[in-house]
C-alpha cells in the first residue's frame, strides 16, 4: 500500500506539547512522515472533508471539542480505508471496546515508548491490529472473564460524559455528581447539557430513565452532598 513514498501519518490531538513530541518522533522515523497535524474534532473533520491524504491517523480520545470515538467512526464511514490508531492516556475496558468498535486498528497509551510507537504505527499502516501490552493483558482478561456484555452503553459518549451521566441515574444532582469527581459545578452543568444534545434528550429526567434502561445508575445516590 505504502511503498517507496512511506508512511504518512495524521496526528488528532488536543495538546499541543504531544502533538509537537510525536510529531518529532515520527519524523526521525525512516519512511514515516507526519502530513498533517489537527487540535480536535472539527479541525479534523474540516481536514478530512478536502482530499487529505495520509495512511494512519493518530486519535486521542477525549478531544477538546468532541470525542475521539466519534471521529473515528465519522471518518471511517466517509473513508473506509483509513487506518486509526488510537494514542490515549485511557485504558479502560469500555474504552478500548467502544475504540474498535469504532473501527480503529490499534490502541496504545500515551505512555508506550517510542520503539512501541513506530512498531504500531507500521503494523496499523500494513492493515495490521495492534494493542500495547497492557492493553492487550485487559482486553483478554475481559474477553475470558465472561462476567460484562462487550456491548457499550451509549459509545457516542466519552468516558467522562458516561461516568456523568451514570451519576445522573442515580439521582445525584450537579453538586453532588462535581462532588464525587471532583469537578467544579460548572464543568458537570456543561457536561450534562453535552449528554443530552448528544442522545437527542428534551431534559434531566428523559436522561434517567434512558441512562438506567441501558443499564447505568445501578446504585442509588446514598447521598446527595
Amino acid at each position: 500500500m505504502n511503498g517507496s513514498r512511506g508512511v504518512r501519518v495524521t496526528l488528532v490531538d488536543d495538546h499541543p506539547v504531544f502533538r509537537i513530541g510525536m510529531a518529532a518522533l515520527l519524523d526521525s522515523l525512516e519512511g514515516v512522515t507526519v502530513v498533517a497535524q489537527a487540535a480536535g474534532a472539527a479541525a479534523a473533520r474540516d481536514l478530512f472533508a478536502g482530499n487529505h491524504e495520509t495512511d494512519v491517523v493518530l486519535m486521542d480520545l477525549d478531544l477538546g471539542d468532541g470525542s475521539g470515538i466519534d471521529v473515528t467512526r465519522d471518518l471511517l464511514r466517509a473513508r473506509p480505508e483509513l487506518k486509526v490508531l488510537v494514542v490515549t492516556m485511557r485504558e479502560d475496558d469500555d474504552a478500548v471496546v467502544a475504540a474498535v468498535r469504532a473501527g480503529a486498528r490499534g490502541y496504545l497509551v500515551k505512555s508506550s515508548p517510542p520503539d512501541a510507537v513506530e512498531r504500531a504505527v507500521r503494523a496499523v499502516a500494513q492493515g495490521e491490529m495492534i494493542l500495547s501490552p497492557t492493553v492487550a493483558e485487559r482486553a483478554m482478561a475481559y474477553v475470558l472473564g465472561g462476567q460484562r456484555a462487550a456491548r457499550l452503553p451509549f459509545p457516542q459518549l466519552t468516558g467522562r460524559e458516561r461516568e456523568v451521566l451514570d451519576l445522573v441515574a442515580r439521582g445525584l444532582d450537579n453538586t453532588a455528581i462535581a462532588h464525587r469527581l471532583s469537578l467544579s459545578p460548572k464543568t458537570v452543568r456543561n457536561t450534562v447539557a453535552t449528554v443530552l444534545a448528544k442522545l437527542s434528550l428534551r431534559d434531566r429526567s428523559t436522561a434517567i430513565v434512558t441512562a438506567r434502561a441501558e443499564g447505568l445508575g445501578g446504585h442509588e445516590a446514598d447521598d446527595h452532598r
